[in-house]
């Protein structure tokens, strides 16, 4: 088992921003989704800086492989192979919470999403014994340098 943390990565809000009106374009090909030009290959090789394994959890699933670890010039990475949906979780979470805290089974981790809460962060620590860090990112901006000033701070 390796000793590095594990960073799970979502790809729509952190690595693709959405919901404002003013985006950067990085790329004209988008392969069929618009959405992908939006994609900063920058970020790659500063996640692969922290020295994390990183593994997609993310709904693109293995597509993330196909169409968005050659934008960010990395590697295919393990994907986080969702439940089948259900009704939604009584204790609040996110949908991916639990699943994410099985899949780590006991690895220290990040978690990169723009949807996750305080809720979340409370049931990480309270459903997972080693440092976990839940952190939301803003979909307007995508992952930004002060993400990364914390995500550093932390690993």
């Amino acid at each position: 088992m390796s000793s590095r943390p594990l960073l799970f990565l979502d790809v729509d809000g952190p690595l693709i921003p959405f919901g404002g009106t003013d985006y950067p374009t990085f790329s004209q090909s988008t392969e069929g989704n618009p959405l992908l030009s939006r994609n900063n290959p920058a970020l790659g090789p500063r996640l692969a800086a922290l020295g994390c394994d990183l593994v997609w959890a993310t709904t693109w699933m293995t597509d993330a492989n196909e169409h968005i670890s050659p934008r960010l010039g990395l590697p295919d990475l393990p994907v986080v192979d969702w439940p089948d949906p259900s009704d939604d979780d009584p204790t609040g979470i996110h949908w991916k919470t639990s699943t994410l805290v099985a899949w780590a089974a006991g690895r220290p981790f990040i978690w990169l999403d723009d949807e996750v809460t305080d809720g979340d962060r409370s049931w990480v620590r309270a459903n997972h014994p080693t440092p976990a860090l839940v952190h939301t990112v803003d979909p307007r901006r995508g992952l930004t340098d002060e993400d990364f000033a914390v995500l550093g701070r932390w690993v």
